[in-house]
């Protein structure tokens, strides 16, 4: 079902919810309890306490099926159309199939939600934030030595659990592909972290079986859950078993990795370098496939692949963004683009593409503000995106669009993940 308003407003606030940045959400909370790591606030609060088990029940909830805290408990006559249109986006979860029509381009129907990470914002600048695959979970972690999971029903975000990682600023924190793990880098080593949500257990990786690399800060999680996908120095990508974590190929490309990407099989790994060149590999032989120059760039900064296969972005330090078809990309010897998108006058650090493959979200850590929604496949930026009275998103540190798309996540250099509900999209 297609939810639109009648009129022109095309910023829509909630009155339920304060400013973003507010850390209140101006409404009595449910209890929030966490599990084995903690804050020292949390250790002060005794009705947030929560042992092991409790959060191993709480998980297997989220991970099975509709988790307790998705479930709407008091029925109320809901006071506007977005009103009830959000209502209902949070009784469900899980993987949907989406019914809207195709989204219009032009204006987007948008309303900004409290902060995802209102009641716990990072010390620190953010690094990663992510919609868990299947349950209203986000994520966040930054420079603070933290990773942070929090409920997403767009009013209070309650937080799940805080997870403190001793003297190790994360780099980079990723859901596996089925969601029952984190994965987190740090800045200065190759030791990495896994984090067992059913388990509760942090588990620390000091040492990988044929992997030659002084620092790994950089990762992709391959979406069969086979593989995660190391970037390394001196252009080398090293492909990692999942199950016995060793590294059983690496590639080398010319110049330096700067993004990669697995397409949606996981059959195939996209490569940007530093150098501006794209580098098609294919994962069972490790075989280069193909390489080309990114049309029009002097130094490449990102890469982002669509989930059906239709769509390449790559990023560049310019700011130009050029979409490619995969297709082309894979059949033809010279690529051009479909579009250069050129609304970003600094580097685009930030690349994400929807489910449906109806927005590209741009954004650059090197400016404020520096953040598009691009719609597909007219190629046009999103006119009311961003529009504020004052700054609110400050400089994009990474973003995200949940899996059906109903919310928008920036997480910024100030510590906080700006969350947006997408009122065309009717599933989380």
């Amino acid at each position: 079902v297609c939810v639109f308003q009648q009129d022109s407003s095309v910023l829509l606030e909630d009155d339920d919810t304060h400013s973003v940045g507010s850390e209140e959400s101006g409404s009595e909370r449910p209890a929030v309890r966490s599990a084995v790591w903690e804050d020292e606030d949390d250790e002060l609060d005794e009705d947030r306490k929560e042992n092991a088990s409790d959060l191993f029940d709480r998980f297997q909830k989220a991970m099975g099926g509709t988790p307790s805290w998705a479930e709407v408990t008091a029925k109320r006559k809901p006071e506007t159309e977005d009103e009830d249109d959000s209502e209902e986006l949070l009784r469900r979860t899980g993987n949907f199939i989406g019914s809207s029509d195709s989204l219009p381009k032009g204006i987007i129907k948008i309303k900004k939600c409290l902060n995802a990470n209102s009641e716990c914002p990072g010390g620190d600048q953010l690094s990663s934030v992510q919609f868990h695959p299947s349950a209203q979970i986000v994520m966040t972690a930054g420079l603070d030595h933290s990773v942070s999971l929090f409920q997403v029903d767009g009013k209070s975000n309650p937080k799940i659990q805080t997870i403190h990682l001793e003297n190790y600023p994360v780099n980079k924190a990723s859901f596996s592909a089925d969601g029952e793990h984190i994965v987190a880098t740090g800045m200065r080593n190759k030791l990495f972290y896994i984090y067992d949500m059913m388990e509760g257990k942090v588990i620390p990786v000091s040492s990988v079986r044929g992997l030659n690399e002084q620092r790994v800060s950089d990762f992709q999680v391959s979406p069969d859950g086979k593989y995660l996908l190391l970037s390394g120095s001196s252009g080398y990508l090293h492909l990692m078993t999942t199950k016995t974590r060793e590294v059983i190929r690496s590639m080398k490309m010319n110049g330096s990795v700067c993004a990669a990407a697995f397409t949606s099989d996981s059959s195939k790994i996209f490569a940007n370098s530093q150098e501006g060149e794209v580098f098609i590999w294919d994962v069972q032989s490790s075989k280069c496939l193909k390489k080309f120059a990114d049309d029009g760039c002097i130094r490449g900064t990102s890469l982002a692949l669509s989930r059906d296969g239709l769509y390449l972005a790559c990023g560049s330090q310019s700011g130009v963004v050029n979409i490619y078809s995969q297709k082309d990309c894979l059949h033809t010897l010279e690529p051009r683009p479909l579009k250069a998108v050129m609304n970003l006058v600094t580097a685009a650090t930030s690349l994400c593409f929807n489910s449906t493959s109806e927005i590209l979200a741009i954004g650059s850590r090197a400016d404020d503000e520096a953040n598009r929604l691009v719609h597909l496949p007219s190629f046009t930026v999103f006119s009311n995106f961003p529009q504020f009275q004052r700054k609110t998103i400050f400089r994009t540190r990474c973003l995200d669009i949940s899996p059906q798309s109903g919310f928008y996540t920036v997480a910024n250099n100030k510590g906080h993940a700006l969350l947006f509900r997408l009122l065309h999209y009717t599933d989380f």
